[in-house]
């Protein structure tokens, strides 16, 4: 029985389940294997934040009532609703059973509560409700929120009746692009970049029982050189009489118990710390107590890792350091959105599978793309050992009405607030190329942005723009070159990194969103992977010879019409062979670039070439062919505007020919198979030498090295003169060529 029949019948069960709640799945262009697992009476159980645990909390996910809104509508209280909707699941979601956009939607459903909360506050929360929300209880508005990323909870004890079912009731506002909010990649239209928009609750709801006098939150700042921890505990209500009991546990042994106050801060020695880090992700646990009249009145537990992400300088540039040392961080850009579920994973097993694909690719980060994910997500990152760049989602994405700069501000602060305790976290990007920069720059300058996050959190780097515009501010200069990445450096006191590149178009027809209409770049796993690797490549060369500190591959995964992800929108397959991208990545981050230059190029210093635009004879590149009727002009040739290459002779043409003899000394066998040519080229390039055919190179890059194949290493000869011919072909764009010889040892 094919997989697909399979999911079929077990999406059909699921349903048949449900019938009886009134509530039925829809069916989404793709489905992940994880919708069949979805239990509507109890869907996402687990508690949804890891840096904060209560035993005692209910779980209001599951199965709601649900109707449609209009403008000035005042609540229905007291009404029953005729549709049903799967909570937290986007309206717009197949799992939600709803499967349509709404801009204004409502939300009812009741619940008891337990009767050993007597004498608690009762908080309810919401992990997140895209955009503008009202929750009423028992027929009283008991607050509005407006943010689409950022959890928030009332204190409903004054609003609750007697001992029997509550009435709750959510009313939702989302004006997809046409609000200025931040949205991150949501569009109801558009070009394919943008998606399925993820209206209404999509995180968990729940209820806990909380002290009058109780921990509210913390912050947990870990500070390796200083071998300590920095830990606030935050009460809510009359604090006098009360204290703080710690204890630090490793590996379930309390190591460290200590008292203080609360809303002080707190510094904990952690001698001889295990640090954390993508190798060794190791968590201490963490327990909070208030203490009045020497017994608990609440208790959470926690936990932390101990890191430090700084600038430091190596070899002369300025680097991106983890726990004071160098670490090259390469990962994909991770959109987080889901065929089924769009902004919510079916089950937290899938929410953990993207994660544990990317660790088992050998990635050691994840660029988290204009979305702010649910807390467990950040629990997985931590757990599993990632380092996190931390995207704030655009509000202004290729479309749609200018910028809200405040609002943008706003939330921009709760997701630094909100996310300050999770190890992974490394870096706040602001902005993603200039999606709302331009609007939000009339009232809120990209640099006053970006000193704001470096003040809200001095303890993580700062990327003010990740693609464009730069301004010089925070810590990264961080480009988006496509396909292949490219090292542009920024201030002085910047690390480079690539923030995106690749995104190979590549569709795997069993597991597409939409038939028609599919860019296709490679068409089999094996041009895939080479592509893949050409780049991988090319970052040991950036790494090693640009100071670069890190990349950004796109993508993870397809998403609906964009089909350059490593693995199916459906997580059902890879593109190619897991293995050797992983071989690939470890090879770019772990290992180190030796280059010694046999024939120089012209990126530091022009050198003399024979060169022609016209077509020659059809034996231009045999090394005994008669060049003299050739000009003589100093490489690089190039366009003016071309990226990352200087002009040496200017290059406008479709076509160019190039011709030059150069004497190579003794080599041995070692420094035969460590050649490579040192090249830059816009578009197509054949290179042969000595009439042999050494590299044939498609598309364009900038400087990077390419193999010589084993007849070119044949038919050099050492201590004698030697020819290399080269044309290049150019059809759009900019344009250049420039190539070298180099001996290329990795260590």
């Amino acid at each position: 029985m094919t997989r697909t029949i399979l999911l079929l019948l077990s999406l059909l069960a699921l349903n048949l389940n449900a019938l009886a709640q009134g509530w039925e799945m829809k069916r989404a262009p793709l489905m992940t294997r994880w919708a069949a697992k979805v239990d509507p009476k109890n869907p996402l159980p687990e508690y949804p934040r890891p840096q904060l645990v209560r035993e005692r909390w209910m779980n209001l996910n599951g199965v709601w009532q649900f109707q449609p809104g209009s403008p000035n509508e005042t609540a229905p209280i007291g009404k029953a609703f005729s549709e049903k909707i799967l909570v937290p699941y986007p309206v717009e979601s197949a799992i939600s059973g709803v499967m349509k956009h709404y801009e204004r939607i409502w939300y009812r459903r009741s619940f008891t509560v337990p009767s050993d909360w007597k004498g608690q506050r009762v908080m309810l929360h919401f992990g997140a409700v895209d955009w503008e929300s009202e929750v009423f209880v028992n027929g009283k508005s008991v607050g509005v929120h407006r943010g689409g990323y950022d959890p928030f909870s009332y204190d409903i004890t004054p609003y609750l009746s007697g001992k029997g079912s509550q009435e709750l009731i959510v009313r939702v506002f989302d004006p997809a692009e046409n609000g200025g909010q931040p949205r991150g990649k949501q569009a109801t239209r558009g070009i394919d970049i943008m998606y399925t928009p993820s209206t209404g609750i999509w995180q968990t709801v729940w209820l806990e029982p909380v002290p009058k006098t109780g921990i509210d939150n913390l912050k947990i700042t870990p500070d390796s050189a200083g071998s300590s921890l920095k830990l606030r505990v935050n009460t809510t209500g009359y604090a006098k009489g009360v204290s703080v009991a710690i204890q630090v546990k490793a590996l379930g042994k309390t190591i460290r118990s200590t008292v203080g106050k609360p809303n002080t801060e707190v510094t904990i020695p952690i001698p001889n710390a295990r640090l954390w880090s993508p190798d060794d992700p190791f968590l201490y646990d963490l327990s909070v107590s208030l203490i009045r009249d020497k017994k608990a009145v609440d208790s959470i537990s926690s936990y932390f890792g101990m890191r430090t992400i700084s600038l430091g300088v190596e070899d002369g540039v300025r680097k991106l350091f983890l726990n004071g040392k160098f670490v090259f961080q390469l990962g994909a850009l991770d959109q987080g959105f889901w065929p089924d579920g769009i902004y919510t994973a079916p089950t937290d097993e899938a929410l953990k599978y993207d994660l544990e694909q990317q660790k088992a690719l050998g990635f050691n980060m994840i660029r988290k793309h204009v979305k702010v994910e649910p807390q467990r997500w950040y629990y997985w990152a931590d757990k599993l050992g990632f380092l996190v760049w931390q995207d704030m989602p655009t509000a202004q994405s290729y479309g749609g009405v200018e910028a809200d700069a405040q609002q943008y501000k706003v939330e921009l602060t709760r997701m630094v607030q909100t996310h300050h305790n999770s190890p992974s976290i490394i870096m706040w990007v602001v902005y993603n190329e200039n999606c709302g920069q331009n609007a939000i720059n009339k009232t809120i300058s990209t640099p006053a942005l970006a000193n704001m996050v470096k003040r809200l959190d001095p303890s993580r780097m700062v990327n003010e723009a990740s693609g464009y515009d730069w301004y010089g501010s925070g810590d990264i200069a961080d480009s988006h070159t496509y396909p292949a990445p490219n090292a542009i450096p920024g201030k002085p006191n910047q690390a480079i990194v690539s923030g995106e590149f690749g995104a190979t178009k590549y569709p795997l027809n069993a597991h597409l969103w939409s038939q028609t209409n599919n860019v296709v770049e490679v068409t089999t796993a094996s041009e895939y992977l080479q592509r893949y690797e050409r780049y991988a490549n090319k970052l040991l060369f950036l790494k090693s010879t640009r100071g670069m500190s890190g990349a950004v591959y796109t993508q993870i995964t397809d998403v609906e019409r964009e089909l350059n992800g490593i693995l199916t929108y459906d997580r059902a397959a890879f593109k190619t062979d897991p293995e050797k991208i992983r071989r690939a990545n470890l090879n770019a981050i772990k290992k180190q670039l030796l280059i010694t230059p046999v024939l120089p190029n012209s990126h530091q210093q022009g050198q003399a070439w024979k060169f022609t635009t016209t077509a020659p004879a059809s034996s231009w590149y045999q090394g005994g062919f008669d060049d003299s009727g050739w000009n003589t002009a100093k490489a690089p040739f190039a366009s003016e505007g071309t990226p990352d290459i200087k002009i040496g002779t200017p290059w406008n043409s479709s076509d160019i020919w190039l011709r030059k003899q150069f004497k190579l000394g003794s080599l041995s066998a070692a420094d035969l198979k460590s050649l490579v040519f040192d090249l830059y080229h816009d578009e197509d390039c054949e290179i042969y030498l000595n009439g042999v055919l050494a590299a044939s190179v498609k598309g364009y890059s900038t400087y990077t090295v390419v193999p010589i194949n084993a007849a070119g290493k044949k038919a050099l000869i050492p201590n004698g003169t030697n020819t290399i011919a080269v044309h290049c072909h150019q059809t759009e764009g900019g344009q250049g060529i420039d190539v070298g010889i180099s001996k290329q040892i990795v260590k």
